[in-house]
């Protein structure tokens, strides 16, 4: 329940409710957006008829027992008469965590945290990182062949995965806030960087280029198509106002920042996109961008597809381009590895250890 409002819920987390009664499940609920009611409240108010003592609401996420855009879930629980709480994980943020769970014991509920914690973790670390860190959650995804190209020496990249590994791609754009890409992906591929789900709850993320030169053709298909999303596009502090102006229209912001070694400052374009409630972002490249954000240690996450092929040659496009590591004792290592296969494609994926 609460992966279907991943992607919808910023800067809230994603979070599902279901209760149950005497090992059957009566009521489910999960938050879908930021301002609106939250998971236990959809539940309680999916549940035909009345509460019994054996009734069991069971939550992602510690319940929440104080005032935001909705009264707290605590007071929900409790109004309901349902006396049975299991909560899957504690609230990240020190400042509210362990008040909910608390609340409910002191009014006489019994309460069990820690039930597939991990597995609540991982489906709340974006919303974790941004509310400990104030920086959104950036997984990297690439594909490339067996001898490590994502494209060829002309750029030719369609496809190097086959179609279930794409699809799997666009599921994953509609569980992030935004998509971010350089402009030489833009450039060379003209990609328009939605999710095309053919499902009743498919969304596109909102698009991010950077783009320090403000090269980007106001032609663009992501600039011209009617995806309803945002488009930021990232530039210098130098960049020719009558430039931003082509580009600029109702969902396209050009937005300026600052330029470290002739680039944009990846730094600093972490804190502009958490003052835009951008808790995730899947970001896909290019090469000489992936570089950079690996060397400033901005990933979170790593989601490389491996596709059964073979360019058989040194001149293709590599996953990241730049200065490495002359050692092999220096180089990245991934932990909390998973490997499973897509298709005919492999998917490794796993969390940098820096």
């Amino acid at each position: 329940m609460a992966s279907k409002g991943l992607g919808k819920t910023a800067p809230n987390p994603a979070v599902g409710a279901v209760i149950v009664r005497d090992g059957e499940i009566i009521a489910t609920g999960y938050h879908k957006k930021a301002g609106s009611a939250h998971a236990e409240v959809n539940a309680i108010s999916n549940l035909k008829g009345k509460t019994t003592p054996r009734d069991i609401i069971y939550v992602t996420l510690e319940p929440c027992n104080h005032h935001g855009k909705t009264p707290p879930c605590t007071k929900a629980i409790l109004d309901s008469g349902i006396r049975n709480v299991v909560v899957g994980m504690r609230d990240p943020n020190p400042n509210v965590r362990g008040g909910g769970v608390e609340y409910l014991r002191e009014k006489g509920v019994n309460v069990r945290t820690g039930v597939l914690e991990k597995e609540c973790m991982e489906l709340l670390e974006s919303f974790a990182k941004f509310i400990n860190r104030g920086r959104p959650f950036i997984t990297a995804k690439s594909a490339l062949t067996l001898d490590g190209f994502t494209a060829t020496s002309t750029g030719h990249s369609m496809w190097v995965t086959g179609e279930e590994a794409r699809r799997y791609v666009h599921r994953l754009r509609s569980q992030v806030d935004a998509v971010m890409v350089g402009i030489g992906t833009v450039i060379a591929d003209n990609p328009l960087l939605t999710s095309r789900l053919m499902r009743k709850y498919n969304r596109s993320p909102h698009r991010i280029v950077l783009d320090t030169h403000l090269r980007i053709s106001p032609d663009a298909r992501l600039l011209n198509d009617d995806a309803d999303v945002q488009n930021y596009i990232i530039t210098g502090e130098k960049v020719d106002p009558e430039r931003i102006k082509r580009v600029e229209r109702g969902n396209t912001s050009v937005i300026r920042c600052r330029v470290k070694d002739n680039h944009i400052d990846l730094a600093a374009l972490m804190d502009i996109l958490s003052k835009k409630n951008i808790t995730s972002v899947l970001f896909e490249g290019g090469a000489c961008l992936m570089g950079s954000m690996i060397r400033e240690r901005l990933i979170d996450k790593f989601m490389i597809f491996k596709a059964l092929k073979i360019l058989g040659a040194g001149d293709g496009i590599p996953m990241a381009t730049g200065k490495g590591p002359i050692c092999m004792n220096d180089t990245l290592n991934l932990e909390r590895t998973k490997i499973r296969k897509i298709g005919s494609d492999i998917l490794i994926t796993g969390y940098p250890v820096y």
